[in-house]
């Protein structure tokens, strides 16, 4: 049985998650620990609690219980002292207090949601992602990082503090991975987040493992207007040292021109610039639905299809080994 590892935020390792469950396969999810805004970073300021977000959602991919279970742990509060909230966040912080761990906590729930595979806190200390500007603005958090319009004009450095040490467990799943599914997911705050944590750079670079790139969709307005494919691959080697990638995955289908108008103004589609053998190409949007304007302007709607995304990384992982030619393509 293969071993797959994925690394990133909540969002990109759900939807890598949720199609590759359905695979015979040893999965294990990395999350980031730098989340602080919405319901997780109330809980982190008012409960000193770790992170619950990420993990949650890395879960729920996962889970094989009820419909009715998963949707518990997704829902959001509306009224109340508890709007915003996330069940499935003050569940998991609950938990964290009358275990006394973050780890014990997921283990619990991951139990009582079936899941399959292991969800791993990249690391169990408290730490903020901060980012220095060239025009020396700090932005404190990765919430304010994820919302600034002003990165795309130059930063100087990038940063958790305190520089915290890895979970020994990612640094195990890492080394006795197969493959390890990087992406997609925001460049700063989901993916190189977990890579300024003391030892993951060094274990990417060490393992066997045949490593995957999943390149985003699309870019965000102000981090990383106009980037291409090569762009998003030179930031993320400035951060591990090298460039460790052995297949780049890269959607090739294009959307609807009335809905690339539409989110103009939030990012521009990711364009592919790299002619490498590395490099798969592959259709992998979900479905495009025929909504109204207002709902244009949900992002979401550009998004990767779970079941497409992983039968393209099945078809490399099943027919690859390190550093040999992918047979099927």
């Amino acid at each position: 049985m293969k071993k797959i590892c994925t690394i990133g935020g909540g969002t990109g390792n759900f939807v890598a998650l949720r199609g590759l469950k359905h695979y015979d396969v040893d999965l294990s999810a990395i999350v980031s620990m730098a989340d602080d805004g919405g319901s997780t970073g109330i809980l982190r300021d008012d409960l000193g609690v770790l992170p619950a977000g990420d993990a949650r959602q890395c879960i729920v991919a996962l889970s094989n219980s009820s419909r009715l279970m998963r949707s518990l742990m997704n829902y959001r509060f509306e009224n109340g002292n508890l709007r915003g909230h996330s069940f499935g966040n003050l569940f998991l912080s609950a938990l964290e207090k009358v275990t006394g761990s973050f780890e014990k906590a997921i283990e619990e729930v991951s139990r009582i949601l079936s899941i399959k595979g292991k969800v791993i806190p990249v690391t169990t200390q408290q730490v903020r992602l901060k980012m220095v500007l060239k025009n020396r603005t700090m932005l404190e958090g990765e919430k304010e990082i994820y919302l600034s319009e002003e990165i795309d004009q130059g930063y100087e450095s990038l940063y958790l503090e305190p520089y915290p040490k890895a979970n020994h467990q990612a640094i195990a799943e890492i080394m006795n991975a197969d493959a390890i599914v990087m992406g997609p997911g925001g460049l700063y705050t989901s993916i190189i987040s977990n890579l300024l944590v003391e030892g993951i750079p060094e274990a990417l670079r060490e393992t066997k493992a045949t490593i995957i790139f999943v390149v985003n969709l699309m870019n965000r307005k102000g981090q990383t207007t106009g980037f291409k494919v090569s762009d998003y691959i030179q930031e993320i080697t400035r951060f591990i040292g090298e460039d460790i990638f052995d297949y780049i995955l890269v959607n090739d289908q294009k959307p609807p021109r009335e809905l690339i108008d539409k989110y103009s103004s939030e990012g521009d589609l990711v364009e592919n610039d790299m002619l490498e053998e590395r490099v798969v190409l592959a259709s992998l949007l979900g479905p495009l639905e025929n909504k109204s304007s207002a709902d244009l302007m949900n992002r979401s709607l550009i998004r990767h299809d779970s079941q497409k995304l992983a039968q393209e990384l099945m078809r490399i992982i099943t027919n690859v080994d390190k550093n040999c030619s992918l047979a099927l393509l």
